[in-house]
């Protein structure tokens, strides 16, 4: 079977995009869309923009917002060359991008999230494009 990210035959190898959410606050994301995304120095996965295909994962963020108004971003995201990470203390966790890998992926339930809900990290923000903001 599939990991999820389609590893049949690809006659376009690494140009794959998916559909993805990223949850935080209404002012950062109207930043978010007009400067583009920043890398985050650090994370479960190292450095990177943390999204998720699934909309209630993303739903649940910024922790702690304090009464802002939130927003989840859809996004659509070239994933490019896909690491699955799917243990805590895989070898690669934190060095993926290092090794070639564009994107990390922790597939859903595999124990490395609380919501046992997928989660990505794309290094390089110009990957990822914004499609609407949506009211959270």
């Amino acid at each position: 079977m599939g990991d999820g990210f389609g590893n049949g035959i690809q006659r376009f190898p690494g140009r794959r995009t998916y559909i993805m959410f990223h949850g935080t606050t209404m002012k950062t994301a109207l930043k978010i869309q007009s400067e583009g995304f920043r890398r985050s120095s650090d994370g479960m996965l190292g450095p990177g923009v943390y999204v998720s295909r699934s909309k209630e994962k993303a739903s649940r963020y910024p922790l702690n917002a304090g009464g802002e108004q939130l927003a989840i971003l859809k996004l659509r995201v070239r994933v490019g060359k896909v690491k699955r990470i799917d243990y805590q203390g895989h070898p690669l966790q934190k060095t993926w991008h290092q090794h070639g890998y564009d994107t990390a992926w922790v597939p859903a339930n595999c124990g490395m999230v609380q919501s046992g809900l997928e989660e990505d990290c794309v290094y390089d923000p110009s990957r990822i494009s914004v499609l609407e903001i949506i009211p959270n």
